[in-house]
């Protein structure tokens, strides 16, 4: 009976630890690449390649609806296995769709809103002028 080779999650572990990844970083993407193989009913990365990581990516950001970070990192987990450990070029992932960042607006206060801030601060009257201008 021949012996069988290391599996692949332990060849994943190894080269994120050999590239002297942090231990939460590695535990997050082995994390990552568990999905990735479940959602795809365990078939091998090797059998997979863009059309599946995109069909992935767009479930994480459509169906789970999380955040574009999260789905950075999901992306950059995937793309190390590809890339690094079976160094097989992925190929074409411009079909993703990406989970959108949300906009940020400024908060601006008006005069009066300021003023009344300004009228709640309990400080020496010298001070005031140390604190006003942070705000």
């Amino acid at each position: 009976m021949a012996q069988q080779g290391p599996n692949l999650l332990a060849v994943y572990r190894e080269a994120l630890a050999t590239r002297r990844y942090a231990r939460r970083t590695i535990g997050t993407y082995e994390r990552w690449l568990r999905r990735f193989l479940r959602f795809h009913q365990l078939r091998h990365p090797r059998e997979m390649g863009s059309a599946e990581i995109n069909a992935f990516l767009t479930h994480l950001a459509v169906d789970e609806q999380v955040s574009a970070s999260t789905q950075n990192q999901a992306l950059s987990a995937l793309l190390f296995l590809y890339k690094q450990v079976l160094e097989i070029d992925p190929g074409d992932l411009d079909g993703v769709v990406r989970a959108r960042r949300p906009k940020r607006l400024p908060v601006v206060l008006s005069v009066v809103e300021v003023r009344a801030v300004l009228q709640q601060l309990e400080v020496p009257p010298g001070f005031r002028k140390v604190v006003t201008p942070l705000i």
